[in-house]
C-alpha cells in the first residue's frame, strides 16, 4: 500500500530524490539487460528478521514487468528466474564485500549480505502508485462530482484501490446504461479528477478500473456492507 516503507523509499527514487543502493546497481543493472525490464529498486531483509531467512524484493517499474517473472501454469513466482537472480545476488554482493576493507565496517553499516537460501520475490511500483492516485481524490471532489453529474438514477461514486464503481439504484437501471454515451461521459469526468494526482502518468483515459454496479446489488448480495463488497 502507499502507506508502505518500501514503496515511500521506491518513490523517493522514481522521483530522483535518492538513488538504489550503491552496492545494487549492477544488480538491476543485470536484471534490466537480461528480462528486458525496468527494476526501480532492490530490497534486500529478512523474513521475521531471522538471518536463516533471508530475502531480496525486486521492485519493477511496471505491472507488466512483473508479469514476466510469473509461472503461467502455477501462477506463483518462475523458480528458474528467482535462481538466477539469486546466483547473480551472491556473486555480485560478495565483490562488493571483498571491495569493503575492514569486516568491523561490514558490520556496523550493514554491508554483508546473507545469500544462502535466498528468497526473491517480485512487486512493481506502477500498481501502488496507481493506488496512491486514486486515494487523493478527495471526499469533497467526488460530492461535487456526483453534484455535477445531477443524475437521480445514481446512488453513489465508491473508490477502492485504483479502481472506482458507480452505483445505479437499481438492476433494470444497470442494464439501461450498460455501455451508454452517459457511462463514457462519467469516466471521462472521473479520469480528469484521477489524472491531477496520477504523477507518473500511468493511468490511461481508456484504461483503467471503471465500474458499474447497483445498489439492489450491493443490498442483497453483500448485506449492504463494503467489507464484504470489496473482501
Amino acid at each position: 500500500m502507499p502507506s508502505d516503507k518500501d514503496y515511500k523509499s521506491t518513490k523517493k527514487i522514481k522521483q530522483n530524490i535518492s538513488n538504489i543502493k550503491e552496492e545494487f546497481g549492477p544488480l538491476a543493472k543485470w536484471i534490466d539487460d537480461k528480462y528486458d525490464v525496468k527494476t526501480l529498486n532492490l530490497i534486500f531483509d529478512y523474513i521475521g528478521n531471522d538471518k536463516a531467512h533471508p530475502r531480496l524484493q525486486v521492485c519493477l517499474e511496471y505491472a507488466r514487468d512483473k508479469g514476466k517473472f510469473m509461472d503461467n501454469k502455477t501462477y506463483n513466482f518462475d523458480k528458474r528466474k528467482q535462481n538466477e537472480i539469486a546466483e547473480k545476488f551472491a556473486e555480485i554482493t560478495s565483490d562488493y564485500e571483498l571491495k569493503t576493507k575492514s569486516n568491523w565496517i561490514k558490520r556496523i553499516f550493514g554491508l554483508t549480505y546473507e545469500s544462502n537460501n535466498l528468497f526473491v520475490y517480485f512487486t512493481d511500483f506502477e500498481s501502488i502508485a496507481k493506488i496512491e492516485a486514486n486515494e487523493k481524490i478527495t471526499e469533497k471532489e467526488i460530492k461535487n462530482l456526483k453534484a455535477k453529474i445531477d443524475n437521480k438514477e445514481l446512488w453513489t461514486i465508491s473508490r477502492a484501490f485504483s479502481g472506482v464503481t458507480f452505483f445505479l439504484y437499481t438492476d433494470e437501471q444497470l442494464k439501461k446504461y450498460q455501455d451508454s454515451e452517459t457511462l463514457k461521459k462519467w469516466k471521462n469526468q472521473y479520469y480528469e479528477l484521477l489524472k491531477e494526482y496520477d504523477e507518473f502518468g500511468y493511468f490511461k483515459s481508456d484504461y483503467f478500473y471503471f465500474f458499474l454496479d447497483s445498489k439492489e446489488n450491493f443490498d442483497t448480495n453483500y448485506e449492504a456492507n463494503w467489507f464484504y463488497y470489496y473482501k
